[in-house]
């Protein structure tokens, strides 16, 4: 059964990069060789692999990367830590 994995980079910037992939150790050897010009990490080398969820479906992966790019960084950087049960707290509107 084919894998599929949704990772986070943190680039040498400090932003974060979330992607998909099947191969998470190449995806990681192709973002720190900048083979894409045009790539969002290709200017913010080197990056880091700092968090990545297996799926074995890709539609679910896909989801899910689609859900975390429109998390705020703290939301991010909850998952990053292992720290799911912040969430519900992040998740609230602060704009009362």
């Amino acid at each position: 059964m084919k894998k599929y994995y949704v990772y986070i980079v943190k680039c040498h910037d400090s932003s974060y990069y979330i992607g998909v992939t099947n191969d998470v150790e190449r995806r990681m050897d192709e973002h720190n060789a900048g083979k894409i010009k045009t790539a969002y990490t290709y200017f913010r080398r080197p990056v880091v692999l700092v968090f990545v969820q297996e799926f074995a479906d890709i539609t679910q992966a896909i989801v899910f990367e689609k859900q975390l790019k429109g998390w705020s960084r703290k939301k991010k950087e909850a998952i990053i830590s292992d720290q799911w049960h912040l969430l519900p707290a992040l998740s609230k509107n602060r704009n009362k």
